[in-house]
């Protein structure tokens, strides 16, 4: 199926937005919930680094590597190549569930690293405990769905032959089926919903999934009763973070407030809420420092799930040689002069990456670029999903606001910041002026008129230019509003003094 932007834009969603809440919710694993008004912090802990993506991402990475190579998740030889990676990294992963293990680490005893050796396995584990109703194999299912899009009816079979390498229950492989196609679908039309996969499971299964589904949406996750370790708690925890929330990022956020099993619901939550907000949805701080194994001993980042999962959909390589392409050609430039609101932030365009000052030591890239184009370390370069053209972004707001932030957060940290597009004309002006508004307090027109008389090629779009516009008097009448309440309050302050 080829895919237009937004169905892209979707489907970098899910693998992202899933490895993000992965790890995300890897320090508050196995722990009581996290109530609110307590906030939830990107942060480093429980044996994990800040970012750092678990078991249920590194599961996912051997099927997203197979269909970034061009085989199919149905062959039996790309099956058996799974396992046996699967079986490899056990031996070095920091954690690996505990069904899974049991699994994985009896098929060398019996010399029989293979898909058939693995589905015997869990059928006799099964057989014996009655137990393989894990929620290990509901985590991996994003990568399933992106290599069935258009094609449901071979999504369902993959996704149950996927989930007995490990899982024998019905019940793995049913919410396994519900998953993946909600995800295909979500991909292809951008639509929430779960009855098109729960169609596709025997008659006799599907109202008590209906049933499972309608109590999640009555509840929060962490008032569920059901044991999220367990498939079923696991699905409806991730339904219930999905119901509730209204972004991307409050979905993942929720998920982890679940307790218990939090990297995995959120997880699992991520990889649909993926598909139906975008990539596009998805703030820079949550993608800033992920990383975690990606086979073969590699430690992968952002851009190795970026790379991955524009092959796997089969959306590059582009003319440019995008994702894979260490550099990109540039017919203008280069260009480079400072902001004229903050000397610390450099304007420029994708030829000055080539020659910039030793100083810069972070970059906002608005336009695509080679993997080892901007000289600085990943964690510091922010790569922007912004199309110069009306109609195209569909969080074009967010995104906006983002990218200024971005700016404004490696500021506050020390760091001189290039911010560039490919020209340096449209897209670098309305960020650039945004960040002043929002970070200097600049008025918008000044902002725009000092940044005119700066940037050489200055001609931002006017859909850009409106939106920058709107957000500029959204922020003014949020601030006012502020302003207002706080001297209501001062008011009352001073009224109360005077009784006393």
């Amino acid at each position: 199926m080829a895919l237009n932007s937004a169905q892209q834009d979707r489907a970098l969603g899910t693998i992202l937005a899933s490895a993000a809440g992965d790890a995300l919710g890897a320090p508050y694993e196995f722990k009581a919930a996290v109530l609110p008004p307590t906030p939830i912090i990107t942060k480093a802990g429980g044996g994990w680094e800040l970012g750092e993506w678990t078991d249920d991402t590194a599961m996912a990475m051997p099927l997203l590597r197979a269909l970034a190579e061009g085989r199919s998740l149905d062959n039996e030889a790309t099956l058996d190549q799974i396992v046996k990676t699967w079986v490899d990294w056990t031996y070095e992963a920091k954690d690996v569930g505990t069904q899974t293990r049991r699994v994985l680490q009896h098929l060398p005893r019996w010399n029989a690293e293979n898909a058939e050796g693995a589905r015997l396995t869990t059928e006799r584990l099964h057989a014996s405990t009655g137990r393989t109703a894990g929620n290990g194999s509901l985590m991996r299912t994003g990568p399933v769905a992106l290599g069935y899009l258009g094609d449901h009816a071979r999504a369902v079979r993959a996704a149950r032959a996927i989930s007995e390498l490990t899982h024998y229950d019905d019940d793995a492989g049913d919410a396994s089926v519900i998953w993946t196609v909600a995800i295909a679908h979500a991909i292809e039309t951008g639509e929430l919903e779960l009855e098109r996969g729960i169609t596709h499971l025997p008659a006799e299964r599907q109202q008590r999934w209906r049933d499972l589904a309608s109590e999640a949406e009555g509840r929060m996750p962490w008032e569920l009763t059901a044991n999220n370790g367990w498939v079923v708690g696991a699905f409806q925890a991730a339904w219930s973070a999905i119901t509730y929330a209204d972004t991307l990022a409050a979905t993942l956020e929720l998920a982890v407030r679940c307790g218990n099993d939090t990297d995995t619901v959120a997880a699992i939550a991520g990889a649909l809420a993926g598909a139906v907000y975008g990539a596009s949805a998805l703030p820079w701080s949550l993608q800033r420092h992920l990383h975690g194994w990606a086979g073969d001993g590699v430690v992968g980042d952002r851009r190795t799930l970026v790379e991955l999962t524009t092959l796997a959909i089969g959306a590059g390589p582009d003319a440019n040689g995008w994702p894979t392409a260490p550099t990109f050609p540039s017919k203008l430039g280069p260009t480079l002069v400072q902001h004229p609101l903050d000397e610390g932030v450099w304007l420029g365009d994708l030829a000055a990456l080539a020659s910039l000052p030793e100083s810069i030591d972070g970059v906002v890239s608005l336009c695509r670029v080679g993997n080892a184009q901007a000289p600085v370390v990943r964690e510091n370069h922010d790569e922007v999903r912004l199309i110069d053209q009306p109609g195209k972004n569909p969080h074009l707001d967010f995104v906006l606001i983002d990218a200024a932030d971005a700016v404004a957060t490696m500021r506050a940290e020390g760091r001189e910041v290039l911010l560039h597009c490919l020209e340096s004309r449209s897209r670098t002006a309305a960020v650039a002026a945004l960040y002043a508004v929002r970070h200097l307090h600049a008025d918008v027109e000044d902002a725009l008129e000092a940044l005119a008389a700066k940037m050489v090629r200055y001609e931002p779009e006017p859909f850009l230019l409106n939106a920058v516009r709107k957000l500029a008097a959204e922020a003014a009448g949020s601030v006012a509003s502020s302003e207002s309440v706080a001297a209501v309050r001062l008011h009352a302050g001073h009224v109360e003094d005077s009784d006393e």
